[in-house]
């Protein structure tokens, strides 16, 4: 989650952009209000980036206390609460937002194991799907009769990444251009399938979480345990031309 010193750093940009504007704030209604001075419009435009920021955070906002704080940080009156007191209440809501996306994310790793495992189990008994020792299920779209990489050859590839829902989450197609790695460099179910293959050859593969990302995921597309999909097209195999 974001720092919950930024909303603090925001505040304090409020007050040293606004020191000139009227003490008592609270006197204008909403409804009157108008943005047309420079300081009027900064002053919103701080704020409700603030407000953004807060509720991306998570951050069940009491508005009127807001403003009291604000206010009284403005005019200079004396703050309602002492920094400890402040700081204490910080700690305990960054606990809270930490405990419960710890527990939305343990649910979402649940819910994403028995998709994963039911999937892999149906796709098993499909015609032309091979499963290997590791738990690594793909088939092969189209044979090729080239050379084949080793574990510490570089290869380039063509590839489409998918979730077993078919949400697409990277494609080097769609950037219009393959990519080169180690065949070492990858997640295992990608080593493990590479190796399998020859220059020339599509397969689409259907890797378990365990041989993905595992409990982590990664970024914000592939959850904790997700099963993954990819189709994979091994167009050559760099570091065996350079050998040659």
């Amino acid at each position: 989650m974001k720092t919950l010193m930024k909303p603090a750093a925001a505040l304090f940009a409020v007050i040293a952009l606004s020191a000139c504007q009227q003490q008592d704030a609270g006197d204008t209604a909403e409804a009157e209000l108008q943005l047309e001075t420079p300081n009027q419009r900064l002053s919103y435009g701080v704020a409700l980036g603030l407000g953004r920021n807060m509720a991306n955070d998570g951050m069940a906002v009491d508005v009127d206390a807001f403003a009291a704080g604000l206010r009284d940080a403005l005019t200079g009156s004396p703050q309602r609460l002492s920094d400890e007191e402040i700081q204490a209440e910080m700690i305990a809501f960054q606990e809270r937002i930490n405990q419960e996306r710890e527990a939305t994310n343990e649910a979402l790793a649940g819910a994403n194991a028995a998709a994963g495992s039911a999937f892999l189990l149906e796709n098993g008994t499909r015609e032309g799907v091979m499963t290997t020792e590791s738990g690594l299920q793909y088939e092969v779209v189209e044979a090729g009769d080239g050379a084949r990489p080793g574990p510490e050859d570089s290869v380039e590839v063509h590839y489409r990444g998918t979730l077993i829902d078919g949400t697409e989450f990277d494609s080097s197609y769609a950037r219009g251009e393959p990519v080169t790695f180690g065949v070492n460099q990858v997640i295992p179910g990608w080593t493990e399938a590479l190796q399998l293959m020859q220059v020339g050859s599509k397969y689409k593969l259907y890797i378990p979480s365990e041989l993905a990302y595992g409990t982590g995921g990664a970024g914000n597309r592939i959850g904790p345990n997700a099963t993954l999909v990819f189709d994979v097209e091994l167009l050559d195999i760099p570091s065996q031309a350079a050998e040659g």
